[in-house]
């Protein structure tokens, strides 16, 4: 022991100078008591991953809103960090849906490019068939006369022209035969005595055989044959043997069967599907089995006060007279839409109607999430499965045709215009030309406008854009209602029905002058 302390003692620095590098090399080896342990930054790193998504929401229900993760409690659907929702909401319109793309494919939404095409349908039709009123022959009393016999004994009776319908006892006519007796012995001496005698004769239905004969004969002739002018049926028989018959009474009505006209009913959503010329086929419901054609030769430019329907005329041969008057018929029309041979069309389902607008969702282009706009648009015709679009839709458009019930749903949640919510600038100033800086302050005014037809349509919207600060204007002629959006700045709607008035069409404060109101087509006429 006391040899271990003597020598220590004798070492003593070189023992200093071992503890002191030590030391030294145990501070550099050692980590730093500043830096953080491996578990010290996985706890770090996670905490700062829930402080970045500890706001959950879903992506078909934003106004869900968590602090942890989990299912929709509305449909069930996983919950998704709020933040991946920001990028396109942060640069979309902010009437514009934002969805991700598993919702989208969970609410199985489908688009499809608006395009043009030939807008045809189907025009269903009911109608009679009807005799040519071109083959009907009223037969009259050319003369006064008493009917000695007749030939035709009821109605439905097959005649041929020519034949003897009716012998006739005429006092008239037996002193007109003596007069052209006398002409004919003054023939050469006097002929236009006798052309006058033969062209009275004439003028009373007698044939130039039946003249002749007089002539030949050199005595008048007491009674005289009435004959049929056409082949057909008699249809009216007015006359009995004995009566005695006046000049221009009605004796017989004959009609020729073997073409007959169908005249089918028409609505007027039916009519701008319409032209003359399309074809039509038709069934009879008394002659089952057999399908009958033709085409439309006549369209009615009046519709039935009472039935709203206008008469559509197809002419058909009938030489064996198998279709009668007063059989029903059921038509199909097979009809591009008259107007126009291409039109802009979507499907049905992709619009939401409230029966006052027409709404559908337009796909907006160069998103990261599906996103969609509310569009307002004004429809056309229907045809088939389409619809004509009027306007608010361009050609190569995107629109949701399946799932726009559930976007739809979605606007509504988060307070966006949709079907239900009325959008504060009306889509139909955007499509007719007008920026929303223009349509800020637009009024919207209705009032009630007297008229009747399309002519009519046309007359009162073209009065009232007529007036500078109208945005648009559209009349309805079965409410009689005018929709009016204009700038309060510029215009009034007060101005708008005095310049209706002026082109002949009554308002609720201004009536028509007479002068011009008279002077309206007779169609136009509603008063």
């Amino acid at each position: 022991m006391k040899n271990l302390i003597q020598k220590i003692k004798e070492n003593y620095g070189l023992v200093i100078v071992v503890l002191t590098v030590g030391l030294l090399l145990g501070w550099i080896i050692s980590p730093s008591d500043s830096a953080p342990t491996t578990s010290e930054t996985a706890v770090h790193e996670d905490h700062d991953h829930e402080s970045e998504a500890e706001i959950w929401t879903c992506s078909m229900h934003p106004q869900i809103r968590m602090d942890h993760e989990g299912k929709c409690p509305i449909c069930s659907m996983d919950l998704i960090p709020l933040s991946s929702m920001q990028s396109d909401e942060e640069t979309a319109n902010p009437n514009d849906i934002v969805m991700t793309e598993s919702a989208a494919k969970l609410a199985a939404i489908q688009t499809m490019a608006v395009s043009k095409g030939a807008a045809e349908k189907q025009i269903y039709l009911q109608g009679k068939v009807q005799a040519d009123e071109r083959n009907i022959a009223e037969m009259t009393a050319r003369f006064g006369g008493r009917i000695e016999k007749l030939f035709v004994n009821f109605t439905g009776q097959q005649v041929r022209k020519g034949e003897k319908l009716a012998t006739i006892y005429s006092p008239e006519l037996v002193t007109a035969q003596r007069e052209l007796l006398e002409a004919v012995k003054m023939k050469d001496s006097r002929p236009s005595l006798y052309r006058a005698s033969r062209e009275k004769l004439k003028l009373w239905d007698l044939t130039d055989e039946q003249i002749s004969a007089i002539e030949n004969g050199g005595k008048p002739q007491t009674y005289f044959d009435i004959l049929a002018t056409i082949s057909g049926t008699v249809m009216n028989r007015n006359i009995a043997v004995g009566d005695y018959v006046k000049t221009g009474q009605q004796l017989f009505q004959l009609i020729n069967l073997s073409q007959v006209w169908v005249l089918f009913d028409a609505y007027e959503s039916d009519l701008p599907w319409l032209k003359v010329g399309d074809p039509v086929n038709f069934t009879v419901q008394a002659l089952p089995g057999k399908d009958f054609k033709g085409k439309i030769s006549y369209i009615d430019p009046f519709l039935s006060g009472t039935s709203r329907v206008a008469k559509v005329r197809v002419v058909v041969s009938n030489p064996q007279q198998t279709l009668k008057p007063e059989m029903f018929v059921n038509g199909i029309a097979e009809s591009a839409k008259a107007e126009k041979s291409s039109e802009l069309l979507i499907p049905k389902s992709a619009v939401l109607w409230t029966g006052k607008r027409s709404v559908v969702y337009v796909k907006v282009p160069d998103t990261e999430n599906p996103t969609f706009s509310f569009r307002e648009i004004e429809l056309g015709p229907e045809t088939g499965n389409y619809y004509v679009v009027a306007s608010g839709l361009n050609e190569g458009e995107e629109v949701a045709v399946n799932g726009v019930f559930k976007i739809d749903a979605a606007a509504q949640l988060q307070g966006l215009p949709s079907m239900m919510n009325q959008p504060q600038i009306e889509s139909v100033a955007k499509t007719d030309g007008f920026t929303p800086s223009e349509t800020h302050n637009t009024e919207h005014a209705m009032f009630r406008v007297s008229g009747n037809c399309e002519m009519c349509k046309d007359r009162i919207e073209t009065a009232a854009q007529s007036i500078d600060g109208v945005l648009s204007a559209k009349w309805d002629a079965d409410k009689q209602m005018m929709h009016l959006n204009f700038d309060p700045k510029k215009t009034s709607d007060e101005a708008v029905q005095k310049a209706i008035s002026a082109v002949g069409h009554d308002t609720e404060k201004y009536q028509a002058p007479d002068s011009v109101y008279n002077e309206l087509p007779g169609c136009c006429l509603y008063r």
